[in-house]
């Protein structure tokens, strides 16, 4: 599913040099887009509708100077998340040229909102992307070329130096990161849930999992949804310490703590073994938190706790099987989360790649739903 575009080179040089400013700029118009959303100026020209606001009015109503509703009006004007009013004046040789930028130019300039900034404004997927970016990447993105050289993630010091890998930093972000981190995480694997549970419960209807281990299970939702499915399954969650406790913490408030125990382990550390005795195992998102060799090593663990007809089901956001080249950009953009913030040698991975990787471990594939 990997577009033509991939392979074809066929811009125009004058729209493809176009393209190199908007990347040389992009640190700044990245944080142009933030300020539209954070000081109000795009929810106020969206509320005016058609008829828009001037350079004076998203002053007033946002409470800026003139100035920078100019600046921002000017850039959202090139970034194209907001257009003028009306329609574009007709050049001709004869008619009389204005003096650009004057008094007589601003007055007659009001600002509407254009469909990339409607996305801005209303899509969830761009909000948790935006927020993402912004509250746990953006600083530490300044290391990533240092990341590539040393495959660590050079740019988690931004949050201090106390962590080899964010996830054993989760609990101690910053609330800001840390809420955008879980609302990033839980949005590419809550809106497979639904999907997931049907072919996790009724794909075999006379093998439907009643032991069930939930390698990476991190907040328990996923737990969680499967208890409320299915009122004949137990669940084993295996993840970090501090994962753990937060997931167990969940699991009481949800009232399962008799269906769904919680078993902190680290599943990288050589002598962890996992629990045994799982006809079904559930690996969400989880995966992609490590390099091919590491998964093809985990994987092995897996092989040595479960039976020769226990199902493993692993869910995963893959770029190359993406319908919309949108989706296989945000996931191509958030492996470099993993290069530079996470754990310096993960991805979000091709098909091809990662079932090499789990078949390596002695696993055949039986089905996959894209």
């Amino acid at each position: 599913m990997i577009p033509a575009s991939y392979y074809q080179d066929k811009i125009r040089a004058v729209d493809a040099k176009t393209e190199a400013q908007k990347i040389a700029f992009s640190p700044l118009t990245f944080q142009a887009a933030r300020a539209l959303l954070e000081l109000g100026v795009l929810r106020k020209v969206s509320d005016s509708g058609d008829a828009g606001l001037s350079r004076e009015e998203i002053a007033g109503q946002c409470g800026i100077s003139l100035y920078g509703a100019g600046v921002l009006g000017e850039i959202a004007l090139g970034m194209g998340i907001l257009k003028l009013r009306g329609e574009a004046p007709a050049l001709t040789e004869t008619a009389p040229a204005k003096k650009a930028g004057g008094a007589e130019d601003r007055a007659e300039e009001r600002f509407v909102l254009g469909k990339i900034g409607w996305f801005l404004l209303e899509d969830e997927l761009t909000r948790v992307n935006f927020n993402f970016t912004n509250d746990v990447c953006y600083q530490g993105a300044f290391e990533l070329a240092e990341s590539v050289k040393t495959g660590k993630p050079a740019g988690l010091k931004v949050f201090g130096d106390s962590w080899a890998t964010i996830y054993e930093a989760l609990s101690s972000l910053p609330g800001r990161a840390r809420k955008s981190w879980f609302e990033f995480d839980h949005f590419y694997s809550d809106i497979a849930f639904p999907d997931a549970l049907a072919i996790v419960f009724g794909e075999a209807p006379g093998n439907v999992p009643k032991r069930l281990l939930d390698i990476g299970g991190n907040t328990a939702k996923w737990a969680i949804n499967c208890c409320r499915y299915d009122a004949g399954v137990s669940v084993t969650i295996v993840d970090l310490p501090g994962q753990a406790a937060v997931a167990e913490k969940n699991v009481r408030a949800a009232g399962f703590a008799e269906r769904i125990s919680v078993r902190p382990c680290n599943v990288l550390d050589s002598n962890a073994v996992l629990p045994g005795g799982a006809d079904a195992v559930w690996m969400s998102q989880f995966l992609d938190c490590f390099s091919p060799e590491q998964i093809t090593g985990i994987l092995a663990k897996v092989s040595a706790a479960v039976m020769v007809e226990t199902d493993i089901y692993v869910l995963e956001p893959l770029w190359d099987m993406q319908r919309f080249e949108g989706s296989a950009f945000s996931l191509q953009a958030a492996s470099l989360y993993f290069t530079c913030m996470a754990n310096g040698n993960s991805k979000m991975y091709r098909f091809g790649e990662l079932t090499a990787a789990v078949e390596r471990a002695g696993f055949e594939l039986k089905t996959a739903h894209h």
